[in-house]
């Protein structure tokens, strides 16, 4: 682990790197996990620490926490990154890490954005997180149900980690002010705004508050100046780090906010920037599925569509059928009506476990399961007279529970009324 030495120029090294907490107790904004009443919080106070995945978006203190554990329960910190560690270096970090297991210093494994890692590259782990050489701590921005090997996921406790609110921001500024002995000059609408700007990522907002105190203006900023200092110093774009999901996290934004102008702009910047156009499809997809949902189920058409035509012309002419998408994306009503249903499906899912379907809407292909009641009294709906037999389809002991609940805006206006129709019709039968 790198350390500061006598000799370093503290000034040289940018603002966030200077103002990352010394201790746990100075992480703002996770207190729901590192507490001490809190999941983590209990864990260091029992002075143990199990393998975990920190999920969370950038800027929210993943790799400091990770850092700060190791300091708390004493273990050695080694740090790889995803994007860059190949197993032939894994596998040298698990060699220095026996070697230290055997004299009772153990060490904790951080991988940042382990989700990068293949499946084959996640396997490797598992020997050594099982048998207690490395204390693996990874980091996340996706979700570690889509993005993590089962077994490996199994070993670790999941903790996810929210983006900094408005509250945890100003602290983030405040200590800011302070270590570099100034004030930002700023309009109190101004510094709203800065802080609406860093979107949650903290680390975002330093490095912003750090372009402001070094090159102060001569009168403080209203929002537009603001604005205009901002666009004169963006952030350097790179693929794999901050800007990444800086941008997409603005486009994706502007899209959920039908700021389609806006929408345009950050898909333009990314696009500038050398951004995948086949990343920002991806993301537009899940956005036409998640934001706009059932409110207009062309959406999602619309959008595959687009990314097919990009697939066919290429760059430049294909990102205008991205354009197009986005216009499209950003217009359209908004649900997440279909989101939460289906999270509300999960929850209850993993709640009643394993119940097996009722028995009569099971197909019944051999004798012996039409003897065990397989299919029997099924009502085939088209031959009702309603087209609708009101059977039920939950599972025996679980009752009927509502997961769907359509917003009253778009398409899903017209899908209530299907709803209250067929909710009349199994209320009378």
């Amino acid at each position: 682990m790198k350390t500061a030495t006598l000799f370093a120029n503290q000034q040289d090294r940018p603002l966030p790197d200077r103002l990352r907490p010394a201790a746990l107790a100075d992480v703002v904004g996770q207190g729901h996990v590192l507490a001490q009443g809190a999941p983590l919080g209990r864990m260091l106070a029992a002075g143990r620490l199990a393998s975990l995945v920190l999920w969370g978006p950038p800027g929210c203190g993943k790799t400091t926490i990770a850092r700060l554990l190791a300091q708390t329960v004493h273990l050695f910190f080694e740090p790889v990154s995803a994007v860059s560690s190949g197993v032939a270096d894994l596998r040298k970090v698990f060699e220095a890490a026996a070697l230290r297991h055997e004299t009772g210093q153990g060490t904790l494994l951080f991988v940042d954005e382990i989700h990068r890692f293949t499946r084959a590259q996640q396997d490797v782990l598992l020997p050594y997180v099982e048998d207690g050489t490395v204390t693996l701590v990874g980091a996340t921005t996706e979700n570690p149900s889509f993005e993590l090997n089962g077994a490996l996921l199994s070993r670790c406790q999941v903790y996810v980690l929210k983006r900094l609110d408005n509250e945890a921001m100003r602290q983030l500024i405040a200590r800011a002010e302070k270590t570099e002995r100034r004030s930002l000059s700023l309009t109190d609408e101004a510094y709203e705004a800065l802080i609406a700007m860093a979107d949650g990522d903290g680390r975002y907002l330093l490095t912003l508050v750090e372009d402001l105190l070094r090159s102060p203006p001569a009168a403080p900023l209203d929002p537009a100046a603001l604005a205009a200092f901002v666009q004169k110093r963006p952030p350097l774009y790179d693929k794999a780090q901050d800007s990444h999901y800086n941008l997409i996290s603005a486009l994706h934004k502007s899209m959920r906010g039908s700021d389609c102008d806006a929408a345009l702009y950050w898909l333009a910047r990314m696009l500038a920037g050398g951004e995948d156009p086949r990343y920002i499809a991806r993301r537009m997809l899940r956005f036409a599925s998640e934001d706009v949902g059932m409110a207009d189920p062309q959406a999602l058409t619309i959008t595959l569509a687009a990314w097919q035509a990009y697939e066919r012309l290429g760059s430049p002419e294909g990102e205008l059928a991205l354009a197009h998408a986005v216009i499209y994306l950003a217009t359209a009503p908004k649900s997440n009506a279909s989101y939460a249903a289906y999270n509300a499906a999960v929850r209850s899912a993993a709640q009643y476990g394993s119940l097996m379907p009722p028995k009569h809407i099971l197909n019944a292909p051999t004798a012996m399961m039409k003897e065990q009641g397989y299919g029997e009294g099924y009502a085939y709906d088209p031959d009702t007279p309603k087209g609708f037999s009101g059977q039920n389809y939950f599972p025996d002991g679980m009752r009927r529970e509502v997961f769907y609940k359509p917003a009253p805006r778009g398409f899903e206006r017209e899908i209530t009324k299907r709803l209250d129709y067929w909710a009349g019709l199994r209320e009378k039968s």
